[in-house]
């Protein structure tokens, strides 16, 4: 496994994933610049890679998502590889496996995961920071999911996590036109958590990843897996493993440690055992 703080970058043929690890935080970077970071198929094929590698070190305890430079978080899918992508059903259904894998690896990530959003955040991008716990947008940022202007089908899960984030109304609402949304609008929608300006947007997040960092960690997941359950249908939802996370919080030296550094007045040290 990469040592914590270690750049990588996974490239491919055209764009690349960038990961890098530093103070807690863990950054994956999607880069394709020249298109707006649209998303190719080997920009896909290297996210679970990532993914692992953060879920799997214990000193990464956070996780943002972003697009490098200015322009754009992720403009979509690079829909230039479809005619040889997804030429046949063979090839669709190589691209569709590739693209769910890259979607679970972030839907079961365990840790909080936040959207960074500058620029143009439309179809994938718009999934992608649908799969994060939550999103701080820039103020020039624009949101849109346009597959009914290109007759393209919008996976069920895409459009439940959609749903579940700004409710069906606005979700029927995007989806149906195919319009583009400013980042006040996805404000009121509840698409986005926060709006800022482009200067703030990387301060703010860094603020707010190096503060979930900081927490327990046992407490953190617990959290996570109960907000999860929570929008779950009452018989499909894991009580067992939500009782048996939130135990052991209390269980744990972090618990020890929390109520030690309140008695004492000083900031508590976190170990995430």
């Amino acid at each position: 496994m990469a040592k914590f703080g270690k750049k990588s970058t996974l490239a491919a043929t055209s764009g690349a994933m960038h990961a890098r690890k530093e103070g807690g935080v863990g950054w994956m970077t999607y880069d394709q610049q020249a298109k707006f970071n649209a998303v190719t198929y080997d920009m896909r094929s290297a996210i679970p890679r990532i993914m692992q590698d953060f879920e799997s070190d214990t000193e990464v305890r956070v996780v943002v998502i972003t697009g490098a430079g200015d322009k754009a978080f992720i403009s979509g899918s690079d829909i230039s590889q479809f005619s040889e992508k997804r030429s046949s059903e063979d090839a669709r259904r190589m691209y569709d496996k590739v693209s769910e894998e890259a979607n679970l690896s972030m839907r079961n990530f365990t840790k909080p995961m936040i959207a960074m959003i500058k620029g143009y955040c439309l179809g994938a991008g718009v999934i992608t920071a649908m799969l994060c716990d939550f999103c701080i947008a820039a103020d020039d940022a624009q949101f849109g999911a346009p597959p009914a202007k290109l007759g393209l089908g919008f996976g069920y899960d895409s459009v439940d996590d959609l749903v579940k984030r700004v409710g069906p109304s606005y979700a029927a609402e995007m989806l149906f036109t195919g319009d583009r949304y400013s980042a006040k609008d996805a404000l009121k929608m509840g698409l986005i958590n926060r709006v800022v300006t482009s200067s703030e947007l990387e301060p703010t997040v860094q603020d707010i990843a190096s503060n979930i960092a900081a927490n327990a960690p046992l407490t953190i997941r617990s959290i996570k897996t109960s907000i999860r359950n929570s929008q779950l249908d009452e018989r499909a939802r894991d009580m067992a493993m939500v009782n048996t996370q939130i135990n052991a919080c209390f269980d744990s030296e972090d618990y020890k440690e929390g109520r030690q550094s309140f008695l004492e007045k000083r900031i508590p040290v976190f170990k995430g055992k």
